[in-house]
């Protein structure tokens, strides 16, 4: 048994839509799991295991207005919905996991191969659209503004003290800001880092990780960033650590870096490249690196085997939240990163379950400051994508429907890389 409906519904003269009926029609076809749907008219429908013991995930639809945006964007039209306050759930998590399960079954779904002509119709528009923003030197200061200078203040309300934006490890941690100095930690004994090191910083976010190399190993770091406010509180943060005789902070893309590393470092900024982008910074790397450099990279990935999938669509978080983005196949990294120089994946640990947990973090962190969050003049359709955005993410590394890796690349015959 697949879908039921309970006993308990509305007379049959109630309006049905033919939106309606078209996308319950399809939604009735997912069998794994179980999410319950209370319909605007009261009727309370049950997808998947009906005759299941498990709770299951649930979402209350109060505007009609969700159905034809189901039929016009698919995935992308269900969290614009939720966006616009047309359903609710008690766990979006869940929801968004109820989909991830059936995804092989789910059309118009991103990373699923399976196609109607019923759902997703203006997918079209939107991949267009995101076909218009490539990562050019241009573009990708806009793209990086869209996310990033939203204030930095926002940040600061849900991240931990460090303003790590990227996941932490949290293997023996009981809290973000462990789960991020462990993280930190793991890159820098993965880089092998020294005192005498020159570290090249790809990503400087607001300065987190430079500062942590500097402070427990006494290297020298050059960090870029094309984001004006991470730039500027970066700066801060070194100037006020008294640490800016070791960092230096540069407002400069990489393609246009100039220089010469013992080290090279990457957190979560690859994803930001785009298909097309990633075999410039594979290429970057390999100038900037010397020979017997170490490069160690933090990324978050798509399975091999959906990259193609991945590739050709477009999705909630690429519209709404990193314009420009695409997630990375393991695959597609070390392909490039031998084209450019040679380079072969010396170590790869992969945890993205602690993705799953960094991102609970920040969103019950978001929740608690809320009150300050409004203050600054968020509205809720603002609010309710950013907590969209968390649960979504969440459930799809909790699913590993998606993963993230710490990735070490050296050349061969690197006899200095144990």
């Amino acid at each position: 048994m697949t879908a039921s409906t309970p006993s308990s519904q509305p007379p049959s003269s109630v309006h049905i839509s033919w939106a309606q009926k078209i996308v319950l029609h399809e939604l009735k076809k997912l069998s794994c799991g179980k999410m319950m749907i209370q319909l605007p008219q009261g009727e309370k429908v049950i997808l998947g295991k009906a005759d299941s013991a498990e709770v299951g995930a649930c979402m209350t639809i109060q505007d009609e207005n969700f159905f034809r945006r189901i039929i016009l964007a698919a995935d992308i039209g269900l969290c614009e919905s939720y966006m616009a306050g047309e359903w609710d759930s008690p766990d979006l998590a869940a929801v968004i996991g109820f989909f991830i399960k059936n995804i092989e079954q789910t059309p118009g779904m991103s990373g699923s191969t399976q196609r109607t002509m019923a759902l997703g119709v203006f997918r079209l528009i939107d991949r267009v659209g995101h076909l218009l923003r490539p990562n050019t030197k241009k573009t990708v200061r806009l793209n990086i503004a869209e996310h990033y200078d939203v204030s930095n203040e926002f940040f600061q309300l849900f991240l931990d003290p460090s303003l790590m934006y990227s996941s932490g490890r949290w293997e023996g941690c009981q809290t973000l800001a462990e789960a991020q100095y462990a993280k930190n930690q793991a890159l820098c004994r993965h880089l092998q880092l020294k005192p005498t090191d020159h570290l090249l910083e790809i990503g400087t976010g607001w300065g987190g990780f430079a500062l942590h190399a500097v402070r427990e190993y006494g290297c020298r770091v050059t960090t870029l960033t094309i984001s004006q406010a991470q730039y500027e509180l970066a700066q801060k943060r070194i100037k006020e650590a008294g640490l800016a005789e070791k960092i230096t902070v540069k407002l400069e893309d990489f393609r246009d870096h100039q220089g010469t590393y013992d080290k090279c470092v990457s957190i979560e900024m690859m994803e930001a490249l785009g298909h097309r982008y990633l075999p410039d910074f594979c290429q970057c790397v390999s100038r900037l690196l010397k020979p017997q450099g170490i490069a160690a990279f933090q990324y978050i990935t798509c399975p091999d085997s959906r990259y193609e999938a991945f590739r050709r669509g477009v999705d909630f978080i690429q519209k709404h939240i990193f314009p420009g983005s695409l997630l990375l196949s393991i695959n597609r990294v070390n392909e490039q990163m031998t084209k450019a120089g040679k380079f072969q994946c010396h170590r790869l640990e992969e945890f993205g379950l602690d993705y799953a947990k960094t991102l609970a973090a920040w969103a019950e962190s978001f929740e608690k400051n809320l009150p300050a969050i409004k203050a600054m003049g968020f509205n809720d359709v603002f609010i309710r994508k950013w907590r969209l955005y968390f649960r979504y993410c969440e459930a799809a590394f909790a699913h590993r429907n998606i993963g993230v890796v710490q990735a070490v690349y050296v050349r061969p015959n690197n006899r200095e890389c144990i």
